[in-house]
């Protein structure tokens, strides 16, 4: 994990600086001076080398210390965090619903791969990747907001103030985000239990009496999520990136789209910041996941043999 946050870290800082735009302009307008300009680029810092501006970030961001926006003068700390519930939210609730509609329909197209079901299951899974989430999105503002008017078209309210609003106004913008996810899981499920269903202790515990929901459910289901537990810890940050499109789109207050809207204003302290927190959770949710491997199948062991 360190090398990789290292390099990302990196290529992050140098992405950034040759971005078009100069934040130092943006900040003062069109009435800036040449001594004004070279004043602010001192106290940002943006007159150092490279070298030496990556380190002074890196040795702020060890000590939690993320700078302050250029924009406002707040600490990116705050504001991340002020962002950061929202996303929680629509990103928890994307989650767990992209497994709600994967795993049933992954395990009902393998089992009726050749019948209507599975062919719908199929073609759910194609569609779900093909289609991009804006679009998706749109879709679902034009057809159960604007035309049904089922739904609201976007912007938060908070639980704590309207936990009914809060639940009109977040199923559209999860569902949006979880179609992704929800098709790409569908499709590793299934292929996963075509394989196990043909392995010998199958058809041993089919020959021991058991029902085949238990054959299904107890034996071949557990051996068979171990690529979708995979997908599960890149689908953790991808929820966070596709936060960046799904939240500009419904007006959703989280840190994707204030990183959306930092990145227009040349804002570099916030999205670097945002940037590099999807990095740690894509890390960290893949340690999560391989330590998972060890539970999902016996024959995993992370533990050096003695002797």
């Amino acid at each position: 994990m360190i090398p990789v946050a290292f390099l990302a870290s990196v290529m992050l800082f140098l992405l950034l600086k040759i971005t078009p735009g100069d934040p130092v302009l943006i900040m003062l307008g069109e009435q800036a001076t040449a001594q004004n300009y070279e004043a602010l680029r001192h106290d940002l810092g943006l007159d150092q080398p490279y070298p030496v501006q990556y380190t002074r970030w890196v040795g702020h961001v060890a000590e939690g210390d993320f700078g302050k926006s250029i924009r406002n003068g707040a600490p990116v700390k705050d504001e991340i965090l002020a962002r950061l519930p929202a996303t929680l939210q629509l990103g928890i609730a994307a989650l767990v619903l992209s497994l709600v509609i994967a795993v049933p329909l992954g395990i009902l197209s393998a089992v009726f791969r050749r019948t209507p079901l599975g062919f719908c299951a199929t073609a759910f899974s194609q569609i779900g990747i093909a289609v991009p989430g804006f679009f998706v999105g749109l879709v679902f503002i034009y057809v159960f907001a604007l035309s049904l008017r089922w739904f609201p078209p976007g912007s938060y309210t908070a639980f704590s103030d309207d936990p009914g609003q809060w639940l009109r106004r977040l199923i559209l913008p999860a569902v949006t985000l979880s179609l992704f996810g929800a098709a790409t899981q569908t499709r590793f499920i299934r292929s996963g239990l075509l394989d196990t269903l043909h392995q010998d202790y199958i058809r041993t515990a089919r020959a021991k009496g058991f029902g085949e929901t238990a054959v299904i459910l107890k034996h071949a289901l557990r051996n068979a999520l171990i690529p979708s537990v995979t997908l599960l810890g890149l689908q953790i940050g991808a929820i966070l990136e596709g936060a960046f499109i799904v939240e500009s789109v419904f007006a959703w207050p989280g840190i994707g789209r204030l990183a959306v809207q930092s990145l227009g204003a040349r804002d570099y302290p916030i999205v670097q910041a945002v940037v590099l927190l999807a990095v740690f959770v894509f890390l960290i949710a893949n340690l999560l996941v391989d330590i998972a491997y060890a539970y999902l199948d016996p024959r995993i062991s992370y533990v050096r043999g003695r002797g």
